[in-house]
């Protein structure tokens, strides 16, 4: 089913068919491109609220700006649906976050309109940032160059960091504060209730409005009214806002607030802005999830609520007529809350992903006892570690493919000092859809170089509720647990939770001639394969790591002693992952055995469905299979 556009924006090739339109050619083309979004992720899924919020904007940027050529750079990139829209995309939007179709995300390789690679927030300023200087140390004066940015993009560190150097840069960079007082999840922290403190104050706003009818009448100030205006609009914010000069005290000119959704007066904003040297901000506000009733009232449900009914907002689910094991998430959740009931110690801290990790039920229950610190992993990691100092007992979840930012944190402040932080990693291995900058793919590799550190991963749920009780009682360094995103494979997952010996696997199946050795929720693919290979009468043993670092070197010894026939299958890379491990293990103890390992390649994988990567990638349960049928010299 192909999403039939509106007419103004079928006739839309890209933005410099934009740049005619009458003002009420662009309000149609707003509620055209919204319209159409609607259509779309009703239909095939994806995010959803932050673009919608951003339709006018969008619009208005690409109608101010002369892009490609004025670099626009958008943050994270939930919120560039309408923009991949307009610049030569619609007609393939059906295939977006679908295997071999369009990224969900901007990426350079798929439009020149994609300046920059997104995916983790607080990026754009940076980014924005360099491309500027660049641009100046080239001698081109008049290129542009606009950041997109959340409020809750801004509290990342690196976001501050970029405004320290911008603000001494004497660039062409224009930062577009889309503030909406939501990431996923409702922001938090002092810079939301300094934002909300500027949209509220009436008495700055009347004046704010003043001070820009003023510069419409600038000639009445002789040749250079623009410092006139510019030393009263100042001292304006000074005196009626206290803290109103956060971001001019970084020497960036501040400008706003402004509708978000006044696409027109957007447009004469920014072309007023572009007349104005050096680095600026425009601070918009929006609603996130604008023009969809249900998105506006629930932002943190409507981000990303994959297929629904466009007419009643019923999310569409599989019914299924048996139980369902929960989300490895979920149980998390639970467990963290059942352990905390025991132990006073017990603390919980994420990285502006309650809802998303399941924190949400901690801090619900618990409200004193978890900490959302916004999206700042750097920061969850060592505050972690401070609260390690005093004797509590912090579980600092992050997704995996964000605690890559937090890995000086790791070495630093926490296995150096050996300090027990339990650190569990989510959305670990692939995954899935949200594609390349998502993929959880390396916190194997790069936690078990580290020393004073435990890492682990469960099989199922039961076992990830026996690691993180296992964790609790860990006090000699740091302890990484890692799980996949999405469903387990236990419908009555409320086992009694029971402590494992640190570094101890299981045999889960006795065999012969091959053993599969395997970590983590992958493990259920050797069952799969194992129980096909069954019917074909080849009998390969099954062993469950459970841990990567440390090794049960008993149970190695006992697999090369009696196998010399080996497969290793990890959701994670190859390149110094568990399969490395075990290779090293055998050189060290002088073993011989064909080893192959099966995992993440070298490569950087796209997005899909998660089992279409992991097939892509040759660790599926067929993969496995084919794999010890290839190591006894059996044809399928």
């Amino acid at each position: 089913m192909l999403i039939k556009p509106g007419k103004l924006l079928a006739a839309i090739d890209s933005p410099t068919d934009l740049k005619n339109f009458t003002p009420e050619q662009r309000v149609q083309l707003a509620s055209e491109l919204r319209q159409f979004i609607i259509d779309s992720v009703s239909v095939y899924g994806g995010h959803f609220g932050a673009s919608l919020g951003v339709v006018e904007l969008t619009v208005a940027l690409h109608t101010a700006f002369n892009t490609p050529h004025d670099q626009l750079v958008w943050d994270v990139g939930h919120q560039a649906y309408g923009h991949k829209i307009l610049t030569g995309r619609r007609d393939n939007f059906h295939t977006n976050r679908i295997y071999n179709g369009l990224s969900g995300f901007p990426k350079r390789s798929e439009s020149e309109y994609d300046t920059f690679g997104v995916g983790h927030s607080s990026t754009s300023i940076s980014a924005a940032l360099g491309m500027a200087v660049a641009s100046r140390y080239k001698g081109d004066k008049k290129r542009q160059h606009i950041a997109v940015i959340g409020d809750g993009a801004m509290t990342g560190g690196m976001a501050f960091e970029a405004m320290n150097h911008a603000g001494v840069s004497d660039t062409n960079l224009l930062i577009v504060l889309n503030d909406n007082c939501m990431s996923i999840d409702p922001n938090v922290g002092a810079l939301k209730d300094y934002l909300t403190d500027i949209t509220t104050s009436q008495t700055y706003n009347k004046v704010r409005d003043d001070v820009w009818k003023l510069l419409g009448k600038v000639s009445k100030f002789g040749t250079n009214p623009q410092e006139i205006v510019s030393k009263v609009e100042n001292s304006i914010k000074s005196f009626l806002l206290k803290q109103s000069n956060l971001f001019e005290s970084l020497n960036l000119r501040y400008f706003g607030p402004v509708d978000g959704h006044d696409v027109n007066h957007l447009v004469s904003v920014m072309e007023d802005l572009k007349k104005i040297p050096g680095p600026k901000i425009l601070h918009c506000v929006t609603v996130k999830g604008k023009g969809y009733l249900q998105a506006e009232k629930d932002q943190t449900k409507w981000h990303a609520p994959g297929k629904f009914d466009k007419v009643t907002g019923e999310i569409r689910k599989k019914v299924h007529d048996t139980p369902q094991p929960p989300k490895y998430q979920q149980v998390f959740g639970e467990t963290i809350v059942e352990l905390a009931k025991e132990n006073e110690k017990i603390v919980g801290i994420t990285p502006a992903m309650p809802s998303g990790s399941s924190m949400n039920i901690m801090m619900k229950e618990m409200p004193d006892r978890a900490f959302d610190v916004g999206i700042a992993e750097q920061h969850a990691v060592t505050f972690s570690a401070g609260l390690a100092t005093q004797g509590l007992i912090p579980f600092c979840n992050i997704y995996s493919t964000f605690m890559q930012r937090a890995y000086d944190q790791v070495v630093h402040d926490v296995c150096i000092q050996k300090l027990p932080v339990i650190f569990c990693l989510d959305r670990a291995g692939i995954a899935g859809a949200d594609g390349p900058t998502h993929h959880g793919a390396y916190d194997l590799a790069y936690m078990r170089c580290l020393p004073n550190i435990v890492v682990s991963s469960p099989m199922n749920e039961a076992e990830l509720r026996n690691l993180m009780y296992t964790a609790t009682q860990y006090k000699d360094g740091a302890f990484s647990i890692r799980y996949p995103r999405g469903q387990g494979v236990m419908p009555n997952w409320r086992t009694p939770i029971e402590e494992i010996p640190i570094g101890a696997g299981r045999c889960i199946q006795d065999g012969e001639e091959v053993a599969i050795l395997t970590i983590g929720h992958v493990g259920n693919y050797a069952v799969e394969a194992c129980e096909v290979l069954a019917q074909e009468g080849v009998h390969p043993a099954h062993y469950d790591l459970r841990f990567v670092k440390p090794l049960d070197e008993a149970l190695l010894h006992e697999v090369f002693s009696r196998f010399t026939r080996v497969i290793t299958v990890e959701d994670g890379c190859l390149m110094g992952g568990v399969g490395s491990a075990i290779l090293e293990f055998m050189v060290d103890n002088d073993y011989t055995a064909s080893v192959k390992r099966l995992g993440i390649p070298d490569r950087i994988v796209e997005h899909g469905e998660q089992i279409q990567l992991h097939t892509e990638c040759g660790y599926d349960p067929a993969s496995i299979a084919q794999e010890v049928r290839a190591l006894l010299g059996v044809i399928a």
